[in-house]
């Protein structure tokens, strides 16, 4: 029997009654059973389908709306809700001296009134107000050495695919609740279902890196069921969702890089913070390389790095498959990351 029913039960008997009351008030007593009767189940049938749209159906939008807004939103509401009704309160004495009707009506007037405009002030400027708070504590000396330890990161699906975001998790570096809304779930999950053999590989590895994450990463994982209806689109969702929280974005999609960079969201790109941890070297200096294809050019060798950077070896094509000692020539930063040219050690330059 589900909760709906329960009510709707109950609003029927409610309603029963009060207008069984009503036709004995109309009716002047028993002297007019069929008034009294068609009233009493008018009443019932009324109580049986207004009753949700009174009680659960409410709760139900109220419970909704809480869920998808942000903490800081709801936070704000609710001081702002606080400090409304405390102005009432204080002009409550004064009104309620006023005559008669006024003096009953304008109190609970004024509750509503102020309750209203401290929500809906602190809601519209809540940044604003925070950073004030915020620059008080500051200036105050207090501090915490945890002080962003309430801040999240949005998880994108293709950095949860990716994998690398495991590691760097464990390392520390990223000491923000990492958040995950249900539709980037649904995407991996989607993906994950597909009829391609690849795409399904791709899915199922971002479930079993997304469950890895979970078990053990330093700092929280969550789940949300916050949601942007008003798009369809998974980036755009993150982009509207990353705005609304005031948080990055980790990912390692260009496009949506690109974008949420457009519309002020900052991002935290792992293929960004890949190419900024790997080792510099300087022209002159010697790195061991095993050469295991030759290059576009006539007579260059080509090998990677174990971080994936590639090396470009001149008069390199002779010595596939072997492990030489090579000499740094030059070195470019491309927007495909960083590639080294050198020449074999022994070799004039």
């Amino acid at each position: 029997m589900s909760v709906e029913f329960v009510f709707r039960l109950i609003g029927m008997v409610v309603m029963a009654v009060v207008c069984f009351r009503l036709g004995l008030y109309l009716g002047g007593g028993w002297t007019d059973v069929r008034v009294i009767s068609a009233l009493t189940l008018a009443g019932a049938a009324l109580g049986l389908v207004i009753t949700p749209w009174l009680t659960t159906r409410p709760f139900r939008w109220i419970r909704n709306r809480i869920q998808r807004m942000p903490a800081t939103q709801l936070i704000a509401a609710t001081i702002g809700l606080v400090i409304g009704l405390a102005v009432a309160a204080l002009l409550t004495p004064a009104l309620s001296n006023l005559p008669p009707p006024l003096g009953d009506v304008l109190p609970f007037v004024a509750s509503v009134v102020f309750g209203y405009l401290g929500m809906g002030v602190m809601v519209m400027r809540q940044q604003d107000i925070f950073q004030v708070g915020a620059r008080f504590v500051r200036e105050s000396g207090f501090r915490s050495n945890k002080a962003r330890k309430g801040d999240v990161v949005l998880l994108d699906t293709s950095v949860i695919i990716d994998g690398r975001i495991a590691d760097v998790s464990r390392t520390g570096f990223i000491g923000e609740t990492m958040l995950v809304p249900r539709f980037v779930l649904n995407e991996l999950q989607h993906i994950a279902d597909s009829s391609d053999s690849l795409r399904r590989n791709r899915g199922r590895r971002g479930l079993d890196m997304l469950n890895k994450l979970q078990k053990e990463s330093v700092v929280p994982i969550r789940i949300t069921d916050m949601d942007m209806n008003e798009v369809r689109e998974v980036d755009d969702k993150l982009v509207m969702l990353a705005k609304q929280l005031h948080c990055p974005i980790i990912t390692n999609d260009y496009n949506l890089n690109r974008v949420a960079e457009l519309q002020g969201v900052m991002v935290l790109n792992v293929n960004e913070l890949a190419n900024a941890v790997k080792v510099i070297f300087l022209p002159g200096e010697t790195m061991q390389v095993l050469i295991i294809q030759e290059g576009k050019e006539a007579g260059q060798g080509v090998g990677y790095l174990d971080d994936g950077t590639m090396v470009v070896v001149e008069n390199g094509r002779r010595h596939i498959n072997r492990t030489i000692d090579a000499t740094v020539t030059k070195v470019l930063q491309t927007a495909a990351g960083r590639m080294i040219f050198a020449q074999p050690q022994n070799s004039p330059r």
